[in-house]
């Protein structure tokens, strides 16, 4: 991507964070209406889902957020901008919603205590709009906070996830070259992963691709893992041995690089089937399900260092015939 395309779509996002981190409605209100095109398809995580315009943005997600939290504030710990293989236009953001909870929000009771919430957002632009969005918050991360969260244990640790270590995810410096090697990094490692169905865990050359001391922050429910023995302990694992037909392709969704950086987001980006036993404490029903992924990672020195992983783990039990939210209304009834 051109460095005044890049610099341009990153501004263009710029005046949406900033009315988020400092709440008002009337900002957030202009800013979504002067940098989303009306026709933008909006794609969040259940139970939000697909969204029927911009306006539905602020009534149906933020508004209800805030009321909940009264000094809703929105902190970045990345932001990179890049073209994916096919020519579209991408800004992706990590970072989490915080602030004090102080009313209920999704029947999730409140804590009265400072509360934070993941959130992974890519912005696909043309013509100085935003054209479509896809987005997951983790929600099951807030559940856990407030003493709710109704299903198993994370196998992973559950803790606040850190921006990246070299606190670079703001400035990210504009290398063409870099950012190149960076998306070849990260592309050959989602391809090397599908070699586990003939080859199995060597196949997949974890060591090729990721740093010895290499963190995997996964979302709240699966939880972190240090280096690619808690990656494949506290994660893959199970994962595997759950879902042994996964199929994830990075040309179902788009890869984009900056500097260090590589984003990739698809809706969905995974479809496989729950053979087996071992993840989530889900039975295995040989039901056939979607998986909407969205990441983040850092590359150092030709490896990968940190990645950044939410699921909407809602929505995969949503597929299941599980109400994740109805039971943890069920579950907190002698809290109200």
């Amino acid at each position: 991507m051109p460095q005044d395309l890049r610099h341009a779509n990153k501004k263009l996002i710029k005046p949406f964070s900033e009315s988020l981190y400092n709440f008002n409605e009337v900002a957030v209100r202009q800013a979504i209406k002067q940098i989303f095109s009306p026709n933008a398809k909006l794609q969040l995580s259940f139970p939000f889902e697909t969204l029927s315009g911009p306006d539905r943005l602020f009534e149906d997600v933020y508004k209800p957020l805030q009321r909940a939290i009264p000094d809703l504030e929105r902190r970045e710990t990345i932001v990179m901008a890049g073209t994916s293989e096919e020519g579209s236009h991408w800004v992706g953001c990590c970072g989490y919603y915080t602030g004090s909870f102080e009313s209920s929000w999704l029947d999730i009771p409140p804590t009265g205590h400072q509360v934070a919430m993941r959130f992974h957002e890519f912005y696909r632009i043309e013509n100085g709009l935003i054209v479509e969005m896809q987005a997951i918050w983790d929600i099951p991360e807030v559940m856990m906070q407030a003493n709710a969260w109704p299903m198993s244990p994370s196998l992973g640790r559950e803790w606040h996830v850190p921006a990246p270590a070299k606190q670079d995810g703001l400035t990210i410096e504009n290398n063409i070259e870099v950012a190149n090697r960076s998306g070849k990094l990260v592309g050959d490692m989602c391809n090397s992963l599908g070699n586990y169905a003939t080859g199995g865990v060597e196949a997949m050359q974890l060591e090729k691709y990721w740093h010895p001391r290499c963190s995997w922050y996964g979302p709240s429910g699966i939880g972190t893992g240090r280096g690619i023995k808690g990656f494949r302990n506290w994660h893959q694992i199970p994962f595997l041995n759950a879902l042994p037909n996964r199929v994830g392709d990075v040309g179902q969704g788009y890869l984009f690089a900056d500097g260090e950086y590589v984003g990739f987001t698809a809706w969905p980006g995974m479809h496989m089937k729950v053979s087996g036993d071992g993840w989530l404490g889900i039975a295995p029903s040989n039901q056939e399900i979607t998986m909407r992924s969205l990441d983040f990672w850092r590359c150092e020195n030709g490896l990968i260092r940190e990645n950044w992983v939410l699921v909407d783990l809602l929505h995969v039990y949503h597929q299941l015939g599980v109400d994740v939210l109805g039971r943890m209304k069920e579950f907190n009834k002698a809290r109200y």
